[in-house]
């Protein structure tokens, strides 16, 4: 998640991100980093089958510089638009 600049970028790990998505664009929890820094815009997600992959890969992210997060929202998302609706669409 990021926010309209893409100066901030919050990573995290989800059994649903669609409900997921929508509490962070709704701010939901109006206390929480992605609410207080206005990260609303989903530009990157990947799906696992188990969740330990899904928290190994997380804290690989999490764990690395913000260029190479950069670098991996631009490998799937070049244009850094919104994934929401394509997930919500079906």
């Amino acid at each position: 998640m990021t926010n309209k600049l893409h100066t901030v970028l919050y990573v995290g790990v989800t059994s649903d991100i669609i409900s997921r998505t929508w509490e962070h664009k709704n701010n939901k929890y109006p206390r929480s980093f992605t609410s207080r820094y206005k990260c609303n815009k989903l530009v990157y997600y990947t799906f696992h089958s188990h969740i330990e992959e899904a928290i190994a890969t997380e804290k690989l992210i999490k764990g690395n510089s913000r260029e190479y997060k950069k670098q991996l929202v631009h490998s799937m998302n070049p244009e850094w638009k919104d994934l929401y609706d394509e997930l919500t669409k079906e």
